[in-house]
């Protein structure tokens, strides 16, 4: 340590006194961070599980694209995500169920796994429709929307009987179903379609596809 023979504080330190500390870091429970993990485990695997889904339509771009989205149901569960596909094929909501090891049964619209009868199918059609509902009205025309359930995991999926309205794939299938319902809308309907999904304000009922501030309800009075 020397002295600054000019003002005679000691070169090192400010104003010539010792800098304060800095405090120690609080230590962290390991117990705090296992549970956390434990409690972030459910999300980040269906997390995995719906992009692992989403990957296997990335060959079919760029005519089909993808929007993340999440099924609007007071249900929503851990066990599932969701996301648009929308394409030639048409516009398909996609709800992703991570079932793991387990086997999955399917008896028409029940659906089995572990003993648990959970209405996987139910809230497929439900999230489908509010879709297809929110695409409508920012269009002003009908929007279908197909509800896929698919399953990831590598447990065995075997059905007696497929729910009605509803399509049901291994997400390794997704991108063939999706390819096996050939031409039903233009290329360029559907990346309007895209946009129109991607917009936030869809899914707030506040977005319309129209000029001049119009809305799907001026657009159909105009027609009378």
């Amino acid at each position: 340590m020397s002295v600054n023979a000019a003002n005679g504080s000691y070169q090192g330190f400010a104003g010539g006194r010792p800098a304060a500390p800095n405090p120690p870091e609080a230590p962290r429970s390991p117990f705090k961070w296992a549970r956390q993990r434990l409690a972030a485990r459910p999300t980040r695997r269906i997390s995995a599980a719906g992009q692992r889904a989403e990957q296997r339509l990335a060959h079919l771009a760029p005519a089909w694209r993808v929007v993340d989205w999440l099924p609007p149901t007071s249900e929503n569960s851990p066990e599932q995500s969701g996301f648009l596909a929308i394409g030639p094929g048409g516009v398909y909501a996609v709800t992703v169920v991570e079932h793991g090891r387990q086997r999955v049964m399917v008896a028409g619209d029940v659906i089995q796994i572990q003993g648990r009868r959970p209405p996987y199918v139910a809230r497929a059609r439900k999230a489908a429709k509010k879709a297809s509902e929110a695409l409508t009205a920012a269009v002003g025309t009908t929007v279908p929307v197909v509800p896929v359930l698919a399953f990831v995991g590598s447990g065995s999926l075997s059905a007696q009987g497929l729910p009605t309205g509803c399509l049901l794939v291994p997400h390794r299938d997704l991108d063939r179903l999706l390819l096996a319902a050939g031409n039903k809308i233009s290329t360029t309907t559907a990346k309007k379609l895209a946009d129109v999904a991607s917009h936030p304000a869809t899914w707030a009922d506040q977005y319309r596809w129209y000029p001049d501030n119009q809305t799907a309800s001026d657009k159909r009075s105009a027609r009378r």
